[in-house]
């Protein structure tokens, strides 16, 4: 959730803080604050509101000068988005600040015992209070790292947390449990944060941070231990994009710059993952192909878009191999005691790979035998390391909180993972398998096609920027099409939406129906499974009978809905099971624009972050 840099070298650290931090507000923008070690002491700043607002306090009372740093943007959960509850936090003395990602669940009895203890706490975070654990555990043991380890044994909950002490001017220490922290080593500095993205400007090499342990950064190198002390194995990885991947390059948005970027995006994730016979070659997936054939159940755990991706892959998977697959809210998914073996495979989706509910879904998963495939856009985050074997896809950053692009890869990842299944149990031939992999490749250049006749959609989508309603059907796969568009809307521009089961209209959502109500509907193609587009026609008469405004995504050729359509958006003809790719970028464009036109945020929506580390 929350954006973390640390930093320790030769250049200004307030310079790479900041400039690390505008990479990370993805992650959080109630409120932003750094810490600069400078003076034998903590200068820090701190304001509400977006990283801007601290931009100009520090223009107007600049801080001191120094080599060894820490930033935070917040995405607020204990206390509101104020001056005072923003980090870093300080203990009452001035010589220790701390930032801090998650949630410490115990933060209540510790407040109150270091209350008895005549420290005053002045904030309504759970975070404050590590900063005078810190303190108390430095005067005792005279190093923060051993501090650090000393407190993290005290803390329950999952965190994330970097500090640095005015008597230890040329050293960052970090922790992390159950949420994201990566290092990267530079020539003569050293960073610490919540995503590469920080710092890739300066050096593509980076460390993976396992789970309960803590890094000592200094500027010749980094120390990495468990919560005892004991030093600890790391993985060494390269970053493969550069930061021109996570700059505008030009888009009003990066959402804008997310879209257009799909194309690529698409063919990138199918890259070296077909052999010159036209079969898939996963080399990735670990996972022994007798666990794989043994399989006698799927189970898909995913949150918000990712859960939708699932939702689709449910019809790939189930008709390409004919395994039983079930599609899981990963937030509610342990607490329902599902039903799990050895014969079970989980797929875990998370664009992040940093998802708590997702997290917590595989951890329960493999806590009762299941094997895990993990489907990720983030190298090196917990859900992939935690899992048996994982897919990446091969999208890029994705900045805008709103997903596209990684929604759209984890669609091709779903597919691949679909036919893989069926390639090893033999429920496909091999030019079945060859003959989609053929209209997978192909789809790339129908993205491409699709955004190039979406004026029209822009143009729609500003005429219905007063509506306070829009609803979405589809049947098949188009209606998990419909709730990602009812999604992206509700994200964007803050109205109400809706999506449906088409068939499921004449069952209560038919009431909502009045005049001028605009209604998306996602028409299946004809040629695949007719009764399907017969039926989703008559829904169409259904709605427009009662005066809602026919808003018709339809493949080229269709005529049958051309009467009933009020606007008419083409895309190309495509295969039924993976017609979703195509069709849910007029959606995105649809809620992009509108959200432009009322006014709205679109790369960060009110209330919303990028990668949500808490339950």
């Amino acid at each position: 959730m929350c954006g973390i840099v640390g930093y320790v070298g030769g250049q200004s650290a307030l310079d790479v803080v900041v400039a690390g931090l505008k990479r990370l507000e993805y992650r959080g923008y109630d409120s932003a604050g750094v810490a600069v070690l400078a003076d034998g002491r903590v200068a820090s700043a701190k304001k509400a509101g977006k990283l801007v607002n601290l931009e100009k306090a520090l223009v107007e009372r600049p801080l001191p000068g120094g080599a060894t740093g820490i930033g935070h943007t917040r995405w607020a959960t204990h206390g509101g988005p104020t001056d005072v509850n923003a980090h870093p936090h300080i203990d009452n003395a001035g010589r220790v600040a701390v930032v801090h990602n998650g949630i410490i669940e115990n933060f209540a009895a510790l407040r109150t015992e270091l209350s008895d203890r005549g420290h005053d706490l002045t904030s309504e975070t759970d975070t404050e209070v590590v900063a005078h654990l810190l303190a108390e555990a430095f005067s005792s043991c005279g190093g923060l790292a051993e501090s650090m380890r000393r407190v993290c044994g005290r803390l329950e909950g999952a965190f994330t947390l970097v500090a640095v002490h005015a008597d230890e001017p040329d050293v960052v220490v970090g922790a992390r449990r159950n949420s994201p922290l990566v290092v990267g080593v530079g020539d003569g500095e050293s960073f610490l944060a919540s995503d590469v993205a920080a710092f890739i400007a300066h050096t593509r090499s980076a460390i993976e941070l396992g789970q309960d342990q803590v890094v000592e950064l200094r500027r010749d190198g980094v120390r990495v231990t468990d919560f005892d002390g004991a030093d600890a194995e790391v993985r060494e990885y390269h970053i493969d994009w550069d930061a021109s991947a996570a700059e505008k390059g030009g888009y009003d948005y990066f959402m804008l710059k997310e879209i257009a970027e799909q194309p690529k995006a698409v063919a990138d994730t199918l890259l070296g993952r077909i052999n010159a016979e036209g079969s898939l070659t996963l080399d990735e997936v670990r996972i022994a192909p007798r666990v794989l054939r043994a399989a006698d159940k799927v189970v898909i755990v995913a949150c918000g878009t990712a859960f939708h991706a699932g939702l689709i892959a449910k019809y790939a998977i189930e008709h390409w191999t004919r395994i039983p697959c079930e599609v899981e809210l990963a937030s509610e998914f342990r607490y329902r005691d599902p039903i799990l073996n050895t014969r079970t495979l989980v797929v875990a989706i998370s664009q992040s790979g940093e998802t708590m509910d997702t997290l917590m879904a595989l951890r329960h998963a493999r806590d009762q035998g299941a094997t895990v495939l993990a489907i990720c856009n983030t190298n090196g985050s917990t859900i992939p390391r935690e899992s048996d074997a994982v897919l990446y896809t091969h999208a890029g950053p994705e900045v805008a909180v709103a997903s596209t692009k990684a929604f759209l890869t984890q669609l091709v990842a779903c597919y691949l993972v679909a036919l893989y299944l069926g390639q090893l149990r033999g429920t496909k031939y091999g030019d079945e398998i060859r003959a989609v992999i053929r209209e997978l490749s192909r789809v790339s250049h129908e993205v491409e096609r699709v955004l190039e006749t979406m004026e029209p959609v822009r143009e729609l989508a500003r005429s219905l920027a007063d509506k306070r309603t829009v609803l979405f059907l589809g049947r098949h796969v188009g209606h998990p099409v419909a709730l990602e568009g009812a999604l992206k809307l509700k994200e964007l521009a803050y109205m109400h939406a809706e999506g449906f089961a088409a068939g499921e209209l004449k069952h209560g959502p038919i009431a909502l129906i009045e005049e001028d109500l605009p209604v998306v509907v996602v028409v299946p193609s004809p040629r695949g499974r007719s009764v399907l587009h017969d039926k989703i026609v008559s829904n169409i008469q259904e709605i427009r009978a009662r005066g809602a405004r026919t808003i018709v995504i339809a493949e080229e050729g269709d005529e049958a809905v051309v009467p009933y359509a009020d606007h008419l958006i083409r895309i190309p003809v495509t295969p039924t099971l993976l017609q979703p790719l195509v069709s849910t970028v007029p959606l995105q464009v649809f809620a992009c624009e509108l959200a432009t036109a009322r006014g709205n945020e679109v790369d960060q929506p009110r209330n919303l972050a990028k990668s949500v580390t808490v339950e």
